[in-house]
């Protein structure tokens, strides 16, 4: 008959367990990856595939520059009818060149 396997002395520890030289490094380089991954997560959203990321940063910028030029529309509107009433105030405008067209 087979005789059975010698018992190992020793118990097998898993490999995550054994000694590791230069553990400090591997600890900070995990560190760093974290790092990236939490800033990679806030720019571009918590997505599970990279590849599909969202991009948010052009919908934002895009958002800025049209709420900038709705704000140039507005204080155009209001900078103009207040130059209307000034003209108007002046006797300028309309009124004014249909006095000097009367001979």
């Amino acid at each position: 008959m087979s005789t059975p396997p010698p018992a190992d002395p020793e118990p097998q520890l898993p490999e995550a367990f054994h000694y590791t030289p230069d553990e400090e490094k591997y600890v900070l380089q995990a560190d760093a990856l974290r790092h990236r991954q939490l800033r990679s997560a806030l720019l571009y959203g918590s997505s599970r595939y990279w590849r599909r990321r969202q991009q948010v940063w052009p919908a934002v910028i895009g958002g800025l520059i049209l709420v900038a030029l709705i704000c140039g529309v507005i204080a155009l509107v209001g900078a103009f009818g207040r130059q209307q009433e000034v003209n108007s105030e002046r006797g300028w405008g309309v009124n004014a060149q249909e006095t000097s067209a009367r001979p």
